[in-house]
């Protein structure tokens, strides 16, 4: 019985040493320096980070493994979506008529690497490119095109921008807590960037 009630002490002992080691380290995040506070969009899962980013974006290209791995370190604790953003450039609204076919599809995850390294090497210049390449995914052409020339789409590239002006993106890569709290990378590792979101997500 002694034993089991010092293996039980010290269980609780390291399970309190985490929990204070967590809370310090979360009381080091600093509105300003870790991240910004802004009028933000009303999201209607939380907690949840949402990554405003563009195909077209070189510097979303080479960030993509990083926020592939934080999404890993979060698991199932921090739901995850993405918002692609035109920022007014005409070339990057094929992007998102990309992003949108491939959630009408299903196909966000099979999709989401082959469209970075397509468009980082050769991006879209029309809305026959857009439906060759998810032909090629074996969709149908008829189906992609009749999804192209839809209201639906109209409304989602709408959204897409008026998320990012709520949300206040500079611009991309940038990562969104519960809709109000916009991430300041600034080199942290994978593991100081979960706590900052857990951190965030309960605020």
């Amino acid at each position: 019985m002694a034993y089991v009630s010092r293996v039980l002490v010290l269980t609780l002992l390291a399970m309190m040493l985490q929990v204070i080691g967590v809370s310090a380290q979360a009381a080091n995040f600093i509105e300003g320096r870790d991240y910004l506070k802004v009028a933000g969009i009303p999201e209607a899962q939380q907690p949840v980070l949402r990554e405003f980013f563009s195909y077209n974006c070189p510097h979303c290209y080479r960030k993509d493994p990083a926020v592939e791995a934080l999404t890993k370190a979060l698991g199932k604790q921090v739901e995850f979506t993405r918002t692609p953003v035109a920022g007014g450039r005409a070339a990057w609204v094929f992007s998102q008529k990309a992003y949108f076919l491939a959630q009408q599809f299903k196909l966000t995850e099979v999709s989401h690497k082959p469209l970075f390294e397509r468009i980082q090497k050769a991006p879209f210049r029309s809305d026959v490119e857009l439906k060759d390449f998810f032909v090629g995914l074996g969709i149908e052409a008829g189906v992609v095109e009749k999804a192209l020339a839809s209201a639906d789409l109209t409304l989602a590239l709408s959204n897409y921008d008026t998320l990012a002006q709520l949300a206040e993106i500079k611009g991309v890569p940038s990562l969104l807590v519960n809709g109000k709290y916009l991430i300041r990378d600034h080199g942290q590792s994978t593991e100081e960037m979960a706590q900052l979101v857990r951190f965030l997500s309960g605020k």
